[in-house]
């Protein structure tokens, strides 16, 4: 086991500070695009991160699975169930990720749902239970 600390920088361009200061100005003169509205769904947040932590166990800046665990404060398990939803078809995993943003509420599409979707190997059942679980976000 590798015990040597980590170190992860940050940086991010200097506020003005103090009474007067002023955003800044775009240089263009155009105005400042639109803020969206809504948050985005948390299975969508979730994919990103399956994605994100694969891709950083891969490149081998984290060991294993089990460090990813520890550096993330969860369970293994927990690390598992989000890494299984990298499971999903490529273009589900898409279209979670494109989700519109929830607006007001509660999140259309649970974790727990998707992860049954993602438990099926086969792909094409896969497509099968998602569009179902659309039509039924869709009348429910």
């Amino acid at each position: 086991m590798n015990a040597e600390p980590r170190i992860v920088a940050c940086a991010f361009p200097p506020r003005p500070r103090g009474r007067g200061s002023r955003a800044p100005r775009q240089s263009d003169g155009a105005p400042p695009p639109p803020v969206p509205l809504g948050r985005v769904p948390r299975v969508a947040r979730l994919v990103a991160l399956a994605l994100r932590l694969e891709q950083l166990v891969q490149s081998g800046v984290i060991a294993n699975y089990a460090e990813l665990a520890r550096l993330g404060h969860v369970s293994r398990a927990r690390v598992t169930q989000i890494l299984n939803l990298r499971l999903l078809a490529p273009d589900l995993q898409e279209a979670v990720l494109f989700l519109p943003p929830t607006v007001r509420g509660h999140d259309p599409i649970h974790v727990r749902q998707l992860q049954r979707v993602a438990a099926e190997l086969d792909w094409e059942q896969q497509r099968r239970l998602w569009q179902a679980l659309l039509a039924k976000r869709g009348s429910g």
